[in-house]
């Protein structure tokens, strides 16, 4: 099994958070002859850990896996539009995006060639041009869709093919479990009228779940309780307000700065780091998302009369001081919680860990714990996120070489990241989709509190075909980071080793971060109806956003009161609201 060891030890890479971002490091300099001598070697490891992987597990693996890593016996073309970057600058002197790495491990495993038809700059500009191909019918082969209502137009216009089949019998065994973690959502994404057109990004679902990050050493200094309801935050606000540890630039509680957003959307379901998503939810009640009431109407939760109550509680903390005084203007509430001037924020996650890694640097006893607000019953309700947020379309003119190709590359890329140069950014593998367990971050925080336990032996994990990618890795890792272990305790930041900053960062998001959606039920998950836009919306949404945005901001920050509530809701349904409201009912 050495080299089964081999591919699973190189097969850490951020999948799960940044992912977009993986292997961004500088490749400047690097002579495209280097890079080919590289490449050369990470194709050998793939095919000897390839070879490895079928002769250890004849027996667990199925004979769909022998046509998930096929190599066609004649080069298959796949034309295909891409999204680049305009900034990366890792792409090595005489590469191109038809011509890297990525492609010609596609070309010398699978016999797979990739031809880029276009390219356009990531963000509005490619976004244009995939909407602009669905609009003139041009589709290439395979194209990456960043919003489902692109999916759903193509879809809708009979352009997609029916891959139900063919990705039953191509998709391979880990993307298929790692599919299954949604118990059917991605499936469901991409299916239009019971067929599967679209091959879906998974990402982990709790990056949608928003909890309440405090600094626990103050706590303690003043003998608090940790919080389990909004007036238990309320009280230690005022407590933090008053006693300022950290002196006059105390912020008792953050809030998003003028680049986030007060909660979370159907469009932006996810990672709202400062949000103040938790607070709605212990009212129960879900802004931005499109939801069923108790008749069967489909409503639109930022005009549920149970907003008003939330509203007049994050004013009233703003007018205590409670909430920082420039909450929608600060350049970075991420700064001064690094500053370590803040007591407590929302947020996913990661946000231990990965999204405050400056503030132990700067003070290495800041004691950062997270728990679940509930509600006043003792509910904690949460809204989930979408399943993800692009999907691969494939033509219906694309042959079925080309389709089973296009599956191909998915698995290939899924089971192999991580024995690629990520010194190139792995955005330039073609049709990239991330595909990671719904469960994944929450399975590896049990899993690993197992380990260090002594109830569990790394290498129990080792399984380079496991939806869960990193616990194998993260396994080997843990007892050297968690140097202060102790069973049964709450782990303090001073139980960490902080030498390698990477793996503390990551232990301390999986293990402290991901603790309450790990250990604690969730009594209610709310999911919005549909995540991606309607007709209506792409015409009169923008206005209407503006107009939500603008009015929750005033009135919480206290530039009108909470009559200015009815008068947006009113505005709203008379702006397009109603249309939509009617377009989100004909969806389910």
């Amino acid at each position: 099994m050495k080299n089964v060891k081999k591919l699973a030890a190189l097969s850490l890479s951020l999948v799960m958070l940044f992912s977009s971002l993986a292997g961004c490091g500088d490749g400047k300099g690097k002579e495209s002859t280097a890079s080919k001598a590289e490449e050369s070697k990470v194709s050998s490891k793939v095919e000897e850990s390839k070879s490895e992987v079928s002769t250890s597990k004849t027996e667990e693996t199925s004979s769909g896996d022998d046509l998930a890593f096929k190599k066609f016996d004649e080069p298959v073309d796949v034309h295909i539009g891409m999204s680049v970057s305009p900034i990366d600058t890792t792409l090595p002197a005489g590469d191109s995006a038809q011509d890297n790495q990525y492609t010609r491990y596609l070309r010398d495993n699978y016999n797979i060639n990739v031809i880029v038809d276009w390219t356009a700059a990531e963000g509005n500009d490619y976004n244009q041009k995939v909407s602009l191909a669905i609009a003139s019918d041009t589709l290439p082969d395979g194209l990456v869709a960043n919003e489902q209502s692109y999916l759903r137009k193509a879809a809708k216009s009979n352009m997609l093919m029916d891959i139900t089949d063919l990705f039953d019998q191509y998709a391979s065994e880990q993307v298929k479990g790692i599919v299954d973690s949604t118990d059917g959502r991605a499936i469901e994404s991409v299916s239009f009228d019971g067929k599967m057109q679209g091959l879906p990004n998974v990402t982990v679902d709790t990056d949608g779940v928003h909890i309440l990050n405090i600094r626990k050493d103050w706590l303690d200094e003043y003998s608090l309780e940790v919080p389990k309801t909004l007036d238990d935050v309320e009280n230690i606000a005022k407590v933090f307000k008053e006693k300022k540890p950290a002196g006059d630039q105390t912020i008792p509680l953050s809030g998003p700065d003028k680049n986030e957003r007060l909660y979370c959307t159907f469009l932006e379901s996810s990672n709202n780091a400062h949000g103040l998503d938790p607070v709605f939810s212990a009212y129960d009640v879900y802004p931005g998302y499109w939801l069923q009431d108790d008749k069967g109407e489909v409503v639109y939760g930022s005009t549920d009369e149970k907003m008003k109550p939330a509203l007049e509680r994050l004013a009233k903390w703003y007018a205590e001081g409670y909430i920082d005084p420039e909450m929608g203007t600060r350049d970075s509430s991420g700064e001064a919680v690094n500053a370590n001037q803040v007591g407590m924020f929302f947020g996913p996650w990661w946000s231990l860990g990965y999204g405050n890694g400056d503030s132990f640097k700067n003070d290495p006893t800041a004691n950062w714990q997270t728990y679940p607000i509930f509600s006043d019953d003792g509910k904690w309700n949460v809204h989930m996120k979408s399943v993800g947020t692009s999907s691969t379309m494939i033509s219906k003119n694309a042959s079925e070489d080309v389709a089973a190709a296009i599956i191909i590359m998915y698995n290939a890329l899924v089971r192999d990241e991580g024995v690629f140069d990520t010194s190139v950014a792995i955005g330039w593998y073609p049709l990239r989709t991330v595909a990671a367990a719904a469960d994944e971050v929450e399975h590896e925080s049990q899993e690993l509190t197992r380990v260090l336990n002594g109830e569990a032996d790394p290498e129990e994990f080792n399984d380079p075909m496991s939806i869960y990618k990193l616990l194998y890795q993260d396994a080997t890792k843990v007892r050297n980071v968690v140097t202060g272990y102790t069973k049964d305790r709450e782990l303090a930041v001073t139980d960490f080793s902080m030498e390698n900053e990477g793996d503390f960062k990551r232990m301390y998001a999986i293990l402290i971060g991901n603790r309450p959606y790990a250990t604690t039920e969730v009594d209610k998950k709310v999911y919005s109806l549909t995540y991606s836009m309607t007709e209506t919306m792409e015409r009169k949404w923008a206005n209407l956003k503006k107009l939500e945005d603008e009015t929750m901001l005033k009135i919480i920050t206290g530039q009108e009161d909470i009559s200015a509530f009815d008068t947006f809701v009113s505005n709203w349904h008379a702006q397009g609201g109603d249309e939509i409201l009617a377009e989100v009912a004909g969806l389910n």
